[in-house]
Parts: C-alpha cells; sequence; structure tokens
C-alpha cells in the first residue's frame, strides 16, 4: 500500500473542497477552517497553508475530517 505525501495545505484544501465536498468556512490567520455537513451531523477540520504539510499533519487532518487516507491519495 502506497503511504500518504507530503502536500501544500492549499492541495489539501482543494482537494477536500472539490472531491469531499467540504466548504471553506473561515479562516484565522495561516489557518483555514473546513466544514460540511453529513447525516451524522457537521464535520469539520482545520487546514494550516504551509508550503509542505509534514505527513503526522495530515493525518491528523483527515483523521478529523473523516476521510479515509487512501481515498484522500487516489487524488494527489
Amino acid at each position: 500500500m502506497p503511504k500518504l505525501r507530503k502536500v501544500s495545505g492549499k492541495t489539501a484544501i482543494n482537494i477536500l473542497c472539490n472531491k469531499f465536498g467540504f466548504k471553506i468556512s473561515g479562516q484565522s490567520g495561516s489557518h483555514v477552517r473546513l466544514s460540511k455537513m453529513t447525516p451524522e451531523g457537521k464535520v469539520g477540520t482545520v487546514v494550516p497553508l504551509h508550503e509542505e504539510l509534514k505527513i503526522g499533519t495530515l493525518r491528523g487532518i483527515l483523521k478529523l475530517a473523516k476521510v479515509d487516507p487512501d481515498e484522500f491519495r487516489k487524488y494527489i
């Protein structure tokens, strides 16, 4: 199973918005809040606008967003 690789914050936001249905709900400095409504309720995450997100940071973002890392990896 290929692993996740480092991506920029902007790329992560674009993938989450375009492929997983998230919308930008706000921004504080360099951190962008994303959210979407699901049948179970509201799901949200925060993505820092860094040049390169570390793998652990990306995994944390995906965990909060309830997105499977293997699904996300298809769009990188």
